[in-house]
């Protein structure tokens, strides 16, 4: 590798994600090209929508909307396909799951062999923010053991997909709140810049579990009455809660046009400041 700067651009090779409404790239940008709207209820298998919404948001322990942006099941996985035992897999949390789907899909994506990743440095960089599963876990002391912790941290989410590959760059979560998605390729683009890794796997996931956070959102009066982001428009009353999985494979713009990679877009550059 020739020497980079900080500045050195960076080319998107491949992306995988699962988004309600979207299970993959291409459906993705349909459903963003057909402005259709993909929040609903909230699925009953999360919460009781209707024991906890009040139009009201001065009422104690309630929260004003019934909606969001759900996929419709983050229960299942493939167990075997990934080498995790099943009591290990039934401690995961949801994200975990999702985040090695959306990261194997996006290497697939991209046309790059999963497999062969083996020893490589490739470093791992994961924008999560949300633990739900892990109050749900801990809310059962008698149900806790050995994979409780490994299943449900946020380190985990990024280390558990360097283990399974066997990838040797850097590889961490990214707690930044709303920004950590963005945060965490900043960071990927920077080590990739510096040298530290020749391809990154970077992105973020999220899962709606339990209702508390939204009730203190709602408290707080972050949260739209019909659960849909409404910018740069008049009638904007706060935002849609979400959730989901995105991830894209980056290397340095230089090696992606020398090894014939698909270029679908190029980051000049980023930053980061207080407040995003």
């Amino acid at each position: 590798m020739s020497a980079s700067s900080h500045s050195a651009p960076i080319a998107i090779v491949g992306l995988g994600c699962r988004f309600p409404g979207a299970d993959g790239p291409e459906a993705f940008w349909s459903l963003l090209r057909e402005g259709r709207d993909a929040t609903r209820e909230v699925p009953p298998e999360r919460w009781n929508a209707e024991a906890f919404h009040d139009p009201d948001p001065t009422k104690p322990g309630k929260t004003v909307t019934r909606r969001g942006g759900f996929l419709h099941a983050v229960d299942g996985f493939d167990e075997r396909f990934f080498g995790v035992a099943p009591d290990e897999a039934a401690r995961m949390d949801p994200q975990h799951r999702l985040l090695l789907e959306v990261a194997w899909e996006a290497l697939e994506h991209g046309g790059i062999a999963p497999d062969d990743l083996a020893g490589s440095a490739t470093g791992v960089f994961v924008g999560i923010a949300s633990n739900d599963y892990e109050r749900l876990v801990l809310g059962d002391r008698a149900a806790v053991d050995g994979w409780t912790a490994i299943g449900s941290s946020y380190s985990m989410a990024a280390n558990r997909l360097s283990y399974f590959l066997d990838l040797q760059g850097p590889s961490f979560a990214v707690d930044a709140a709303c920004a950590s998605s963005l945060v965490a390729v900043h960071l990927a683009r920077r080590s990739l810049a510096a040298g530290e890794c020749d391809l990154a796997l970077a992105g973020g996931v999220n899962v709606l579990l339990a209702p508390e956070w939204s009730i203190a959102f709602s408290q707080a009066r972050m949260l739209s009455s019909d659960g849909r982001c409404k910018s740069f428009d008049a009638s904007a009353d706060g935002y849609g809660r979400g959730e989901g999985c995105g991830v894209v494979v980056l290397k340095r713009l230089d090696d992606a046009v020398r090894d014939g990679d698909p270029i679908l877009a190029v980051v000049r550059g980023s930053a980061v400041n207080q407040d995003g």
